[in-house]
Formats: C-alpha cells, sequence, structure tokens
C-alpha cells in the first residue's frame, strides 16, 4: 500500500513526458506560407493541444498521490523528493516548451517572424527554472500544511496548459491574444513572480465541513464549478485569478516565520 502514491507520481512522470513528445513533434509546421498573397499564416498544431491535454492528466494524478499518502499514512521523504521530480517535468519543463512553440506562432505571425532569434524565446525556460527553484523551496520548508508560500507551481502550470487548448477550441475567437507574444512575455513574469513570492496562498484542504472555517474555499469551488461550465478551458486562467484574489482575502497568515530543516528564515510579506 505504501508504493500506491509512488506510482500515481510516476504516473504523473510519464504523462510529463508524453506531453514534451506531443508538444515538439507536431507533426507539422507551426506556419504555412499563403500562397495568395506570399504571406506567412499561422497554423496551430493538434498535437500541440493534446500535449496540454497531457499535463492536465498530470495534474489529476498528482492529486491523488497526495490523497493516497495522506489515506494509506505513507508520506516519505522518499516520496516528497519524487513527487518535486516529477513535477519540474510535469509543471516545469512541459509547460516551458508550450511556451516556446507559442512564442514561436507568435513572431511567425510577424513579416520576418520566421528568422526570429532563440534569444527571443528563450524567456519561455524562465517559468521551468522558476518551479524548479519553487519546488526546492518548499521540499526543505515544514510549515506549508495550512497554505503555501508562493504560488503552487500546478497551478501556474494549468494556466499555461490551458492556452494551447482555448487556441484550438477558438473560444469567444480569443486566439490572437494567447500567442501575443508581449501577453505571452508578461504571463511569464507574472507567474514566475508569484510562484518564487513569500506571499501566502490556500491550500485548497478542507479538514471541516464548515462554513466559517471555509468560506474561501467553498466560494472557490463553486464559482469555479460555473465558470468551467459556461467558459469551458477559458475558465483555467480566470480560476486562477480568483485563486489568487480569494487567498489574500483568506486567513492565510500573510506574515510567517518559514522554518527550514537547517534554519529558520524570517520571511516578511
Amino acid at each position: 500500500m505504501k508504493q500506491i502514491p509512488n506510482f500515481f507520481t510516476l504516473l504523473n512522470l510519464l504523462f510529463g513526458c508524453i506531453a514534451i513528445v506531443f508538444i515538439l513533434q507536431t507533426g507539422q509546421s507551426i506556419v504555412i506560407l499563403n500562397e495568395q498573397n506570399g504571406t506567412y499564416d499561422p497554423f496551430f498544431p493538434e498535437k500541440l493541444a493534446w500535449g496540454a491535454l497531457f499535463i492536465f492528466l498530470a495534474a489529476v494524478v498528482d492529486f491523488f498521490d497526495g490523497f493516497f499518502a495522506r489515506l494509506f499514512n505513507a508520506s516519505t521523504a522518499m516520496g516528497k523528493q519524487l513527487d518535486s521530480l516529477s513535477d519540474v517535468v510535469s509543471f516545469g519543463v512541459a509547460p516551458g516548451l508550450i511556451l516556446y512553440q507559442l512564442l514561436r506562432l507568435g513572431y511567425a505571425q510577424d513579416e520576418g517572424g520566421l528568422d526570429v532569434t532563440f534569444a527571443a524565446l528563450l524567456p519561455a525556460f524562465i517559468f521551468p527554472c522558476a518551479v524548479a527553484w519553487r519546488l526546492a523551496k518548499y521540499n526543505i520548508s515544514t510549515n506549508q500544511a495550512d497554505y503555501f508560500i508562493g504560488v503552487p507551481s500546478p497551478a501556474a502550470a494549468l494556466v499555461i496548459a490551458s492556452f494551447p487548448l482555448i487556441i484550438w477550441n477558438e473560444y469567444f475567437q480569443l486566439q490572437a491574444y494567447f500567442i501575443n507574444v508581449w501577453l505571452l512575455y508578461a504571463v511569464i513574469v507574472l507567474l514566475s513572480f508569484l510562484m518564487l513570492s513569500n506571499g501566502t496562498f490556500l491550500a485548497i484542504k478542507i479538514k471541516d465541513l464548515s462554513v466559517k472555517n471555509n468560506i474561501p474555499k467553498y466560494l472557490l469551488i463553486i464559482l469555479s464549478i460555473v465558470s468551467a461550465l459556461f467558459l469551458k478551458w477559458l475558465a483555467v486562467p480566470i480560476i486562477f485569478i480568483l485563486y489568487v484574489v480569494l487567498s489574500k482575502f483568506s486567513n492565510v497568515p500573510t506574515q510567517i516565520v518559514e522554518t527550514t530543516n537547517r534554519e529558520t528564515l524570517d520571511v516578511t510579506v
């Protein structure tokens, strides 16, 4: 029984690897030549959306590894490290590659966009670096049971993973916004900052069913369900924004002492 959580952790890693394969091996060029006017028109490959779906599947099994670890009282130091190593791939590298491809697609809209320099695409990898840093901080922290210090990496990763699905399904004709290079740069900076910040954010763990103690969590769950029903994949970034806002109005502390296994760090938010 004690290995069941580790099985789900490795399944998380497997789905992350499959996502990377789809993201990189799209099967078609990211742009096609429009022979009528000699310009380049963006072509969005379906496999990029499939890669995004596998990131969502990785998030589902990532939830279950923690659930079963608590259920079977099987939390171990090895399991904690294995979980973070898997998360770096599924919620760091895979979303970073999505950002890389979206930036390529965004630049391809402009004249001469196919000649974009690698330096212009390199900021995509700020995101996986931030994920690795955030997970390392989490692993040495001892006081994040009731709240998170910094936005959890799966939450940030799902925002990125939602972009290809929103574009592929052409929700509200918003595709152009999600391949706008300046918006993508802003998203990279914002999500990386939130993950690495010392701000406190809700941990969606309901220890008792009382409304008084769980108002922000219940409100987030209700609004998430309503948003998903009406907005589908577009609900993901909206739910993320709600999560950040509700965290600031919840009862999580805004000034904490973050304790590690080596020292005590005074953290002021």
